[in-house]
This record gives structure tokens, sequence and C-alpha cells, in this order.
């Protein structure tokens, strides 16, 4: 594994270990690398290896979550190769918060809210996506994502203000579930038809055998997204974009879909802007807003990542620089200074902070480079 810093061009520091390199996540405190059957944490400030966490049941996904709020910096992965756990860990105290017995098959997909304090998870199977309180791991809400088929769910993610959770696979539909708030008595405050259907189904739960009834209990999806094409990997998000929630997806063949999400009623998104991030531009979509459609390309070459990590630094580059101890911790290695950590997060609206990145025709970002 190698760390850069990206404003700077340089790199930090390198690190080897006993297998493949799964995945790896980060906040402002901690660094983890999940490998098949272990984790390994870092100190983000200085790399210096913390804890390893040796015979974690076989993951061969490398699926892990770590919560982005650093002073809840929760780390989620797989209590069980066979069902659903979560071994909830405490990446800043490291020690074991919590074990949640989640689904009954296998997990595929985890993620936190913003805050650290929920987490979302589903099963191979897809069918249902459940919230868990964090550090309690007590379930909060439970979605159906859907009954006839089995799908491959690729990513999970909460909005900003964790009020909604959507849900991407290999299907064509993307699903946004809402995390409805209830008063002292049980009402909500604006009340839809989906809540009326859904206070039906519950009184007419307490009839019905236990399986069904839970079936039944389950909320479904307050808006969707029809992809223009299946069966292919994606990522999908919410956020704030001009203080309006958008949906953006983001697909394997290169594809930036931003969707419009109504808070209020749900329903049908609708495709707002699309983007190609390689390769030729694509012709407008019908239907599609005009306003901002069009991709600014620009003509110049933009250097790629591996050309920029590689650019040469004044004088000589020893092996100290990158170079490890035996016990993980870092041998006259870069420190990150002090200053270059934000107290709090960051707001990728802000023009004065995060000025707009243009795209080079070979899928790089042009003008200023940013460390992660």
């Amino acid at each position: 594994m190698n760390v850069y810093h990206f404003k700077k061009g340089t790199e930090i520091c390198n690190y080897s270990y006993s297998n493949n390199i799964l995945s790896v996540r980060l906040n402002r405190q901690r660094l983890v690398v999940c490998l098949e059957e272990s984790v390994y944490i870092h100190n983000i400030k200085d790399m210096k290896l913390l804890k390893t966490l040796l015979n974690t049941p076989s993951n061969p996904s490398g699926l892990c979550a770590l919560s982005i709020n650093h002073s809840n910096s929760y780390l989620a992965y797989p209590g069980s190769s066979t069902i659903g756990e979560i071994i909830v860990y405490d990446a800043n105290n490291l020690s074991t918060v919590t074990m949640i017995p989640a689904h009954d098959s296998p997990l595929a997909a985890l993620t936190f809210n913003s805050s650290g304090t929920k987490l979302a998870s589903a099963s191979e199977r897809g069918t249902v996506i459940r919230v868990f309180s964090i550090p309690e791991g007590q379930r909060l809400f439970e979605f159906r994502r859907g009954m006839k088929r089995y799908v491959n769910i690729s990513s999970l993610s909460f909005s900003p203000d964790a009020q909604f959770l959507c849900a991407s696979s290999n299907t064509e539909t993307v699903h946004i579930f809402k995390l409805e708030q209830h008063g002292p008595s049980g009402e909500e405050e604006c009340p839809t038809w989906g809540s009326y259907v859904g206070k039906m189904f519950s009184a007419a739960s307490s009839y019905l055998p236990a399986q069904v009834s839970g079936v039944m209990s389950q909320e479904r999806a307050f808006a969707t997204v029809r992809l223009l094409v299946a069966g292919q990997r994606n990522v999908c998000t919410l956020a704030m974009i001009q203080k309006l929630p958008r949906l953006l997806v983001a697909s394997s063949d290169g594809q930036l879909f931003i969707y419009n999400v109504d808070p209020q009623d749900g329903g049908e998104c609708v495709l707002a802007q699309k983007h190609r991030l390689f390769g030729e531009d694509e012709d407008k979509e019908e239907g599609v807003e005009s306003e901002g459609s069009e991709v600014t390309v620009p003509v110049q070459a933009c250097p790629s990542y591996a050309a920029t990590v590689a650019i040469p630094t004044t004088g000589p580059v020893t092996t100290t620089l990158t170079g490890y101890s035996e016990d993980g911790g870092a041998k006259k290695g870069e420190v990150i200074p002090e200053h270059e950590f934000a107290a709090g997060p960051v707001c990728l609206d802000d023009e004065n902070e995060f000025p707009p990145i243009n795209w080079c025709r070979d899928g790089t970002r042009g003008g200023q480079g940013r460390r992660l």
C-alpha cells in the first residue's frame, strides 16, 4: 500500500502486507486495511500500526465500513462467513463494541451515516436492508427492497442528514428509503399514502403468522430510479447540491448520473444531468435539464494520477523517507501536519475551499490536486 500526499505530489509512506489488499478505508484518525482473514488499523497521522485483527472470518470481498466521523471512529466487518453477523469495533479505543446478528445469510454491504450513529446492512440475498443504532446495535429500521428475486447489492449510502438511505444493485433499479421519524403518539407529522399503507399492513400483521407479518411490517422504497443500463456494477450516494437533494449514480462504464429527489413525495426520480467521465461525450439525454448539463472538457492534456505522484522532489529521496520498522512504526516518515486536519466535516459545495473540478479526456481531474 502506498500513501501519497496528492497536493505535494510526494509519497508519504508505503507498507507491505502478508496477503492481497482487498479494501482500504480511512477517516481523519484511522486508516484501515482489510485482507481476507485479517484487518490492520493504522494511525493516519504517522501511519504507525496500532492494531492487527488476526483470524477474522473469511472475507473474500474485503467488506468493511469505517465511520467518517473521527470522534465516533467505528469499524464494521463480517463476524461470520456463513451468516450475517456484524462486528462493530472502536478504532479509536481499539476495542470491540458489539456483535449484531443482522441477517440469516452472509453480508453483502455495510455503511455508516456521517455521524457514526447508524449502520445499514444488506445480505447476499439482497431483499432486506436493516438499520441499527451505534454503538448499542439495536434495530431501528427494516426495509424491503423486493420479493421477486435475489440481487447483489453493491452500494448503500445515507444522506448527509441520515433521513434517507439509498441502495443500488446489479438490477436496473436504485431504491431510496426514508427513515421516518414518529412523534410520541406514533403519528407522523406529514403522513403520506405510503405511511397509510404501512399502518394498514402493521394492523393486519398481528393476525398473521410471524414470518408473513415480518414481511408485511417492512417499509417499502420511498423513491426509485430506473437506470438506463442494467447489469453493470455501480455506486450510489445522496448529496445536497445547490441546496437540493440529489442522487448520484456512477457506473463501471464511466458514466455519472445525477437525479433530482423529491424529499416530500418521493416517487420516480427525474434525471437532471448525465456525464461521461472518460471517453467521448455522449449527446444530451432527451428530457434532461439544459442548464449545466454539458460537461466541460478542456482540450489540454492533464497528467494522470501516476504521473502526478511521480513528480520528483527536490534533493535525493532516501529509503528512510518511506521505510518502516519491523513493529510497524514510521521510520523518519513524513508526519502529516496537524493544521491539515479540519476540525469538522468539509463542504464540497464551498467553492472557496474546493474549487470546481474539470474532467480531462483521460478521466483525471484538472486544477488543484487535493490530499485525501
